[in-house]
């Protein structure tokens, strides 16, 4: 009897939350004030951390800078100061836990305050095939991208928690989602990411007293920064899926942080072969892979990446 309770009640709750994401895409939620928020971004002074550093504090919160280049980062906190906004600027790097540790501590002793926003955005990709790249640029790759969001997460979130209050964003991509060929660790990397930020989320789901901790997945589709510099699908399929521009991509994250959205694709045209790739036989998908050219479209980057660094060197996102 309780079972057939708990079913009936979870099966209310399944059509509600189907119509209110419905309801949702027509009628756009009320976005939250964010201007006393203190939001830590990593990779700041990267193209998409410099645009999410810009865009929060358009919306007057205050901004933490973390980056491993201590130049692009000074660049970002001049940016966000022109635009009247406050930074502060640490160079830190993200795979080494300690250094994480402390600089989190020394952040909130400086500041005297708790981050309340947590911008996992750093991010890099090796560019090479995975039997030519070294070892060493395989496991650079995994630890920026996945396993430094267990290190900044272990750092902040025991004092969202403590407050029932802040929000986590994992800013992973389509292709932690479903892979496609030649970058085996770039999109292992961010299936871990994926994977980590769903479990944090149904872990904070389960205590009642961290309904105010609140998480976002931003899975953006090939973002035109540079970073896949050359990357391309069949000429006819990029007319409907272009690369995204840089601002848009940051622009629709912002406005599902807003309203704490759970997970957003970016563009929603992206869902499409996320659900595919769960439906439909694996051969299906290779066949549509084919013919929208993704499956070899990184071929062009990888050359480029050959031409451009002779020694293999990391391209920060």
């Amino acid at each position: 009897m309780i079972f057939l309770m708990d079913m009936q009640m979870m099966l209310l709750d399944v059509v509600y939350f189907i119509l209110r994401g419905c309801f949702r895409i027509v009628m756009r939620p009320r976005t939250k004030d964010i201007s006393e928020e203190l939001v830590l971004i990593t990779g700041a002074g990267g193209g998409l951390g410099r645009l999410f550093a810009l865009e929060f504090v358009s919306h007057g919160a205050e901004v933490v800078l973390w980056d491993l280049n201590p130049e692009t980062n000074e660049t970002t906190a001049k940016l966000v100061r022109e635009a009247g906004g406050k930074a502060y600027t640490y160079t830190v790097d993200v795979t080494n836990r300690e250094k994480v540790y402390q600089t989190a501590n020394l952040v909130r002793k400086d500041l005297g305050r708790d981050v309340t926003f947590l911008v996992n955005n750093a991010g890099v990709v090796a560019g090479q095939r995975m039997w030519d790249g070294a070892d060493d640029m395989v496991e650079r790759t995994l630890k920026v991208n996945c396993h430094a969001h267990f290190w900044t997460v272990k750092a902040f979130l025991p004092q969202m928690k403590a407050n029932n209050h802040g929000h986590i964003i994992t800013i992973a991509s389509v292709l932690g989602l479903y892979a496609t060929a030649y970058v085996e660790d770039y999109c292992a990397s961010k299936f871990a990411a994926v994977g980590f930020h769903e479990s944090l989320a149904h872990e904070l789901l389960t205590e009642e007293e961290c309904d105010g901790v609140k998480t976002t997945l931003v899975c953006p589709y090939l973002v035109d920064t540079g970073m896949f510099d050359g990357c391309k699908i069949r000429e006819e399929a990029e007319l409907v899926l272009p690369a995204l521009d840089p601002v848009y991509c940051v622009q629709q994250a912002m406005n599902a942080i807003l309203i704490d959205q759970p997970f957003v694709c970016i563009p929603r045209m992206t869902y499409i072969p996320y659900m595919a790739r769960t439906l439909l036989p694996w051969e299906a998908n290779a066949v549509i892979y084919r013919f929208v050219g993704s499956d070899k479209c990184m071929s062009p980057f990888i050359e480029n990446m050959k031409k451009r660094t002779a020694n293999g060197a990391i391209k920060a996102a």
